[in-house]
């Protein structure tokens, strides 16, 4: 597999990273996850639009390329090319800040890597899931992007794993439904979307943003809530969404729920999703 470091495109195994990298020795910086499909990356501004957010929060400069974002989408395709993912790849950029130094760095310069590997269509079956009990979600200048609280989603993962759930719920410290492990969550109710709102700690998703957008062009009323578990399981339908596609969700731990496919086979469609 061929990757980007700092504008170099190197094959996977030509990689080597120092003992003083800081996203190695302190998780410092963020993630995007993106999906390259029919030669493009899709929803790229609005990928530009929280990297943004994240490097300001961070407190980073971009440098070693990215500041340049025309020529960087270029050099990103490219790289889907090269590993035969133009049709459809998952491209993840990583940028960190460079530089050695204890919890005080020594520079605000950032280094990245971009790789890009085949992916499949999502599965559009219903899942059932349940509520996390390891750990809560916790809005801060870091919750909206990824990265800075990638624990928190391996421990849910894991207890996903231990329960056997096709994903869970994730609450905050006050018992509000906030996301689930790698998603957001919406719910359809008496001609309103439902959402909860980026104070409940979940991710500014990609997928949220172009959601709301749409809600917003077609004169659909959103709400940004607080609500618990046990409000969403009535409504007419309930689904996740990430930058992969939506998934509905049929079971709530014990509670079955509408699986109307109307919204978001709607949704699907409008947004290109696979």
């Amino acid at each position: 597999m061929f990757l980007l470091y700092n504008n170099q495109l190197l094959h996977e195994e030509e990689l080597r990273l120092p003992i003083t990298n800081r996203a190695f020795q302190y998780n410092d910086g963020f993630f995007e996850t993106m999906i390259v499909q029919d030669g493009k990356i899709r929803f790229w501004q609005d990928h530009l639009g929280r990297m943004a957010k994240a490097t300001h929060a961070l407190k980073l400069q971009l440098s070693s390329g990215l500041e340049n974002f025309e020529a960087l989408e270029e050099q990103l395709l490219q790289l889907a090319t090269q590993n035969n993912c133009q049709n459809y790849g998952r491209l993840k950029l990583k940028v960190w800040r460079g530089g050695a130094g204890l919890f005080t760095p020594e520079t605000n310069t950032t280094e990245w890597l971009a790789t890009v590997q085949p992916a499949t269509a999502p599965k559009h079956e219903p899942i059932h899931i349940g509520v996390a009990h390891s750990v809560h979600t916790s809005f801060s200048p870091f919750s909206h992007f990824k990265g800075p609280n990638s624990l928190l989603y391996v421990l849910a993962g894991t207890e996903k794993k231990e329960t056997k759930y096709d994903d869970l719920l994730l609450l905050n410290d006050r018992k509000e439904a906030s996301e689930l492990i790698s998603a957001n969550l919406f719910w359809f109710k008496q001609g309103i979307l439902y959402t909860p709102a980026l104070d409940t700690g979940c991710v500014n998703g990609i997928v949220r943003r172009n959601i709301l957008r749409w809600c917003k062009s077609e004169g659909i009323s959103v709400k940004e809530t607080y609500a618990e578990p046990p409000e969403i399981i009535n409504a007419e339908a309930v689904f996740a969404g990430n930058i992969a596609g939506l998934r509905q969700v049929s079971k709530l731990q014990d509670a079955e729920m509408t699986t109307d496919a109307t919204i978001v086979t709607t949704i699907r469609e409008v947004l290109k999703l696979k």
